[in-house]
């Protein structure tokens, strides 16, 4: 049941026009006085909070707010009365509420001050975001769960160049071991020369280690999460694992990298899936078009706005009319393409403040670059 208060000399038909309207309001309505009492909670707000009128009439309105807004209500309101700050009134936002079982949720609210009342009133709209936050958090976990089988697929194509890198130390752990075996053979061991090899063994070991380290880094399902990136560590990684499969393709991997560029808030994970994929993309176009020239350039510059990362090639370049649906989802100029290595990689790149972008190669050849913001003062 509503109680509107405040409408003054209002008629008793007025009085039930007012009640009308605010019993048919899908947002919750509640006025409050200038003490942050609750004078008016509409059927809306009954439904939403699970209180009835008669329960929070009188009642400070901060009862319907979570810790530390319920405890900081009152001195924001005086705050407001005596200076005119607003912490809330006429700022619509989002907020924690809090239901009559205690349970909390996601609310937007705009709260305007009632012209001309006497004493002061305040009026509160709240709207309900639990069903729209619970949309949001299904889309991000999606787009996760699409980047990660993003990562998968460029890593089933990097397959033979990584199968290839960790082949070498193990053949040449096979071979030292095999060298070790026979001088022991021999009688009367040369410890030096099986010293020697056990060292070559150990260190060929940890080659193999590391590449499956930073492999199983790359590929695992993991949550996003933003660190401080050193740009410098970041592209060290990435050689680990980009360079294998230009090899394995005969193609030249050359980086270009400034000195003392700024460190990045970003996840390392997903900025190497943009640069790997970009590298891959690079790949296939001189694969594709039999270019002279077999090489990818890899450059990371520091510009005004921070880093930008850039990857070239010495390919035929993209044609005019793809570059309008260059980015969109399922679009591929390759035989075998998905389509969803550009558009994944861009989403990344815009959730990391910056924007993935095309322009042709001063001579010849295609070019993907993007800029992401450097933290200030930190240089790597």
């Amino acid at each position: 049941m509503v109680h509107p208060t405040g409408t003054g000399g209002a008629s008793g038909g007025a009085a039930r026009e007012l009640r009308a309207l605010l019993d048919a309001a899908v947002d919750a309505v509640i006025v409050i006085d200038a003490r942050g009492l609750i004078e008016t909670f509409n059927r809306a707000a009954e439904t939403l909070f699970g209180f009835t009128a008669s329960e929070v009439l009188g009642q400070n309105v901060s009862l319907l707010m979570p810790e530390p807004d319920r405890s900081a209500h009152d001195s924001y309101m005086q705050r407001y009365l005596t200076t005119g700050y607003a912490h809330v009134i006429g700022i619509g936002r989002e907020v924690q509420a809090r239901r009559s079982d205690g349970s909390i949720f996601p609310a937007a609210l705009s709260v305007g001050e009632v012209a001309g009342s006497e004493p002061r009133r305040f009026v509160g709209f709240i709207r309900d975001l639990s069903a729209l936050v619970a949309v949001e958090r299904e889309v991000i976990q999606a787009r996760e769960r699409l980047t990660h089988v993003g990562r998968l697929s460029t890593m089933g194509e990097m397959a033979a160049g990584l199968a290839h890198e960790i082949n070498q130390p193990l053949t040449a752990i096979a071979t030292y071991a095999q060298a070790c075996q026979y001088l022991l053979e021999q009688g009367p061991a040369d410890t030096q020369e099986i010293r020697e090899s056990l060292a070559q063994i150990s260190k060929q070991a940890l080659r193999a280690g590391e590449v499956i380290r930073r492999l199983r880094t790359f590929v695992s399902n993991r949550e996003v999460r933003q660190e401080r990136v050193d740009c410098k560590r970041l592209l060290d990684d990435l050689a680990l694992l980009a360079r294998p499969d230009s090899r394995a393709n005969d193609i030249r991997l050359h980086f270009e990298v400034e000195n003392d560029l700024p460190a990045l808030m970003a996840d390392p994970v997903q900025l190497q899936q943009v640069l790997i994929n970009l590298i891959r993309n690079g790949i296939d176009a001189t694969l594709q078009s039999g270019a002279a020239r077999r090489e990818i350039v890899l450059r990371a510059v520091r510009v005004p706005e921070g880093v930008e990362f850039s990857v070239r090639d010495y390919g035929p370049g993209v044609e005019p009319r793809a570059l309008t649906s260059l980015f969109h989802p399922f679009f591929t100029t390759k035989a075998h393409g998905t389509g969803l290595g550009l558009a994944i990689s861009r989403t990344i790149v815009m959730a990391h403040g910056g924007k993935l972008a095309y322009r042709p190669a001063p001579d010849g050849g295609a070019c993907f670059y993007f800029t992401l913001p450097g933290l200030p003062g930190e240089a790597t």
